[in-house]
Order: structure tokens, then C-alpha cells, then sequence
């Protein structure tokens, strides 16, 4: 949960700081390169959680891996190693892209469904999405047998469960309480 928290504090002021020097959407990108690097690869991420590894190490891999990183993103990495808390990188990372899309009137919308979508479907679940929210609309999906049928939709913090799995449940807890 601390962990959490100063990672919202420390997106927030990169966010204000890459704002105000008119570099947010660079350092966005470099946000993104260095979550899903340190989310696909499980080696990295345990060597910045690992507290016998050092400081000089951390920074000196997190170097070689990203050479071409905006100074404001160089920046994060150096406070984040002086105030030893490198191992909240990714958190860091993912906080201020979705700040930095929250500020821009984006929002991520998650499918989840039995099976693929096709672009016809795909392109009327955005459409709706767009007209609820009145965002722009990056569409995530998610494929899960589990489910049955229809869907799951997820927007935000609020979420529309019409999977078949859901409907057999509420079937299932109904007959038990009669």
C-alpha cells in the first residue's frame, strides 16, 4: 500500500515536471518502454525488488537496458535510487501513464470474452464505450474460456458482467437461498 501510494506521488511529479517542460507525451513513451520491459521480464523486475543487490548495480543495469531515456525520465531513475526506492520503477512507470492519459481524456476499456473478437464487434464495443464516456477509447482484449459466453466489460471502476458464467451463478445462488 506505501508502496502504491508513493508511486502515485512520484508519476504525479514527473507528470507536473514533463508538463511543465512541454516533454510529457517523450517521457509517456519512456514510461511504457520501461513497464512492459520490467512486466515481461521477471529477472529484471526481481533484481530492483532484490534489497542485496546494489544501489550503483540497479542503476547500472536499468542504464544499459534503457540508453536512449528523456533526462526528466533519468531523473526519476536517479531519485528513485538516491531514496532507495527503485523497486516501485514499474508502479512509477504505470501510474504515470495512466495519469498521463486520464489528463488527456483517454480511457482504457477492457473485453473480456469466451472467444475473439472480430473487428466488426470490436468496433461497435468502442463505439458505445466512446459514447458512455465521452473519451477517447483504447479497447483491451482479453480471451477467457472460463466465462462461456458473452462478456465482461470494464471501464475504469465500473464494470458490465453479461458472461454466461455470471448469469449460471446468480441461477445457482438463487435456488440455494429458496
Amino acid at each position: 500500500m506505501a508502496g502504491t501510494r508513493a508511486a502515485i506521488r512520484y508519476a504525479k511529479a514527473v507528470l507536473s515536471l514533463a508538463l511543465s517542460d512541454k516533454n510529457a507525451d517523450k517521457v509517456n513513451d519512456d514510461m511504457k518502454l520501461i513497464a512492459n520491459t520490467i512486466a515481461e521480464n521477471t529477472d529484471l523486475a526481481d533484481m530492483l525488488s532484490n534489497s542485496v543487490v546494489k544501489s550503483e548495480t540497479k542503476k547500472a543495469a536499468i542504464l544499459a537496458i534503457f540508453p536512449q531515456l528523456h533526462t526528466i525520465s533519468n531523473g526519476l531513475l536517479d531519485i528513485l535510487i538516491t531514496n532507495k526506492r527503485i523497486d516501485i520503477l514499474q508502479h512509477v512507470a504505470t501510474t504515470y501513464s495512466a495519469l498521463f492519459d486520464e489528463r488527456n481524456g483517454k480511457q482504457i476499456a477492457t473485453v473480456t470474452t469466451a472467444i475473439p473478437l472480430t473487428k466488426a464487434l470490436e468496433e461497435k464495443v468502442l463505439a458505445k464505450v466512446k459514447a458512455l464516456t465521452n473519451k477517447t477509447v483504447e479497447l483491451q482484449s482479453i480471451v477467457d474460456e472460463s466465462i462461456l459466453g458473452g462478456f465482461i466489460l470494464r471501464v475504469g471502476d465500473k464494470q458490465f458482467d453479461a458472461s454466461i458464467s455470471n448469469k449460471l451463478n446468480k441461477l445457482k445462488r438463487e435456488f440455494t437461498l429458496n
